[in-house]
Formats: C-alpha cells, structure tokens, sequence
C-alpha cells in the first residue's frame, strides 16, 4: 500500500489505479511540503504512456497501488526552494521518469541519473523520505529541482510533453551514437523501426539532424504519414520480403522502438557492415537474436533507457532550437480510461496528453 510521511501535508487531487482491474478514479492524497531543494509544479499537462498503462493493470506485479501514473509532466513553479535556485516561481518545467538517485555513484556523477542502481521514478517508487512516489495525473507535483528541466519558451506545453519520455527515449541513443548532427558532419542513413509515440518523434529528429530516415514497419498504411507527414525518406513494408531484400546493407544506424516481440534478424540484414541497431521498445517476451546477422556483418545490438537529466534538457533546447513536438490528441481528465483503452489497441496518433488544468491555462 501507498505510504505517506510527516511532512505529508499538501492536499493534492489527482486520478490513480487502486486495483489490477486498471481503473483510474479520482483520488485525493498529500504530498510533501517544499523543501530546500523543491521546487512546486502547477501541473499543466501530462503524456499518457504505455507504462502507465502497465502500471495501472500492474503487468509487470511491481505496482503500489494506489497508484497515480505519469511521467510525462510539464506545468509551471508555483514555490521554489532555497536550494532551488536556478528555477523560480513562474517558471515553465517539465519532470520526466526520475525522482531520486542516489547522487554520489559514477552514474548519478557522470549525469547518467537514468542507470543508478538506486534510481527511483515519478510514480510507484520510494523517495527519500521513504514515502511512495506519485506521478503526474494530478494537479500539482513536489520535485527536487535536480531532476527538472525547462521548457523552451517557443514550445507549446501539451504537445511538448510526451517528449520527457518517448523524446528523451529515442534522443539519448541518437547522442550516444553520433548521430545528432552538426555542421561538416557527413549525413548518415538512419533507420526507424516501427512508427508509433517513440518512432514519430524518432523520424522528426533524424530529419531535424540532417539524416537519411528510412522507417521499417509492418504496416503499408503507414507509408503516406511517414513520408508525406513526417518527412522520412524511405518506407520499407517489413512482411515484403523483396522491400527487405532491396534494403540490405543500406542503413548506418536503426532504432528499434517496436514493444511487441519479434526477431531482430530480418531488421540487422538491412545494417551496413559495422552498423548499429538500438532497441528501446520493452516486449514482453524475449527478442529473437540470431547470431548470423551479427557475425557476417560485424554488427552491434545496444539498448537504450530514457536519459539523464542534463542530457533530457540538452534535448529540450534542441526541440525548441528546431521547433520539435510530438504529435499528440488532447483529453481532459474524465477520459482517461476511455484513452487507456484506445492506447491497448495502438489508437492514437501518437500521445494521448491529459489536460490537467483545464483549457484556460491557455500555455
């Protein structure tokens, strides 16, 4: 069960899951007074994401409940602590997956946050104080400022929130890999495999980098909106065997954002020699990794998780320099079930975003 500590005095409305029937219900909780090192966020708007959904029905047999999801949260400070000082009341922020580190291991010191082994997150982990996090589906959040970013003035704050997750997600391996992009530096061909909240953000960012996109997907219906909406360059139907064939050894570089389980064989043939496929996605099955693929291409399967929070506001400099949102449909808070279910069977293009506030925020 959820567990609140002293200074657990802030009443706070919200929505959360109480059951593995996945429910979201209104629900009123406290959270804890500012601290020295808080600040206090107006919530705004927050990203539904598939993980929320998982949490909500507890698939994974992690979940808290109750529950309140959401770690895609943008909204403005409304107190800020002493300590707090780069941010000040009034600011425009967002808090993405972390809540906590442990701030002293060679991760938590190299602004790699995301891979401390005391990493705790927005929602359905345990902060400092002992107590269990809650995420975003409320009107109001408490976060220490070390894990929040600022939103680029010029970015709208509905559409820019999916990005402290699903961005973040694709941006990091796309940093880590070379391929963000600069001045001089050689274009390479980019390859993005499945088309949904992180593979639509993916495309935008190879694109904005100055890259040759290349999105593999499993469905033909989606080439017009790859390349007549989001600008890739080429669309490759997965199940056509001679599209495959034709790609092979084509690409530098792929992201695999897929969730559901599949092989990575088919995908590592289109790999140049040396090339390097990221996955993200998270199935719930094993993936299916035959060694040939690997061996007679000379090529590297990585995975990727989220990103630190220097890196995460790095990428929402770049979104703002390069005018970068994610595609998204709003909802006010009384659909979110209706939403939750739409998500299970992929329809949305491509982020639901809960408007918290209501539409007079007008941000």
């Amino acid at each position: 069960m959820a567990q609140e500590t002293q200074n657990h005095t802030l009443t706070v409305s919200g929505w959360a899951a109480h059951d593995s029937s996945g429910e979201i219900k209104p629900y009123t909780f406290k959270r804890r007074e500012n601290g020295v090192n808080d600040v206090t966020i107006k919530v705004l708007y927050c990203g539904i994401c598939h993980t929320d959904l998982h949490h909500a029905k507890n698939d994974w047999g992690i979940t808290m409940y109750p529950v309140v999801p959401g770690h895609e949260i943008t909204g403005v400070v409304i107190k800020a602590g002493c300590n707090a000082g780069k941010f000040k009341i009034g600011d425009r922020v967002g808090v993405g997956c972390l809540a906590a580190s442990c701030l002293e291991c060679e991760f938590c010191t190299n602004s790699q946050e995301n891979y401390c082994d005391q990493i705790q997150f927005t929602y359905n982990g345990i902060f400092w104080d002992g107590s269990i996090t809650y995420g975003g589906y409320s009107n109001m959040i408490v976060a220490d400022y070390r894990y929040v970013v600022r939103i680029p003035e010029n970015l709208p704050m509905d559409s820019v929130a999916p990005l402290l997750c699903a961005g973040i997600t694709v941006f990091s391996p796309l940093k880590d890999s070379g391929m963000l992009g600069s001045p001089g530096k050689k274009m390479k061909k980019m390859g993005v495999v499945g088309l949904g909240g992180l593979g639509h953000v993916a495309v935008k960012f190879g694109k904005a980098f100055g890259h040759h996109v290349t999105v593999i997907s499993t469905s033909p219906s989606k080439e017009t909106e790859a390349k007549g909406r989001l600008g890739a360059d080429d669309f490759i139907v997965s199940t056509n065997s001679q599209q495959m064939q034709a790609g092979k050894r084509s690409l530098d570089f792929i992201l695999d954002t897929v969730s559901a389980k599949h092989s990575l064989g088919p995908i590592l043939e289109l790999l140049k020699v040396n090339g390097t496929l990221v996955t993200v996605g998270a199935p719930d099955q094993p993936l299916e990794l035959p060694s040939f693929p690997l061996i007679f291409g000379k090529r590297s399967v990585k995975g990727s998780m989220t990103g630190g929070i220097k890196e995460t506001q790095e990428m929402m400099d770049l979104c703002g320099e390069h005018n970068i949102t994610c595609d998204i449909e709003v909802i006010m808070p009384d659909a979110i079930n209706e939403a939750m279910d739409r998500l299970a069977r992929n329809d949305v293009r491509y982020r639901f975003v809960i408007d918290v506030a209501g539409r007079i925020s007008n941000l």
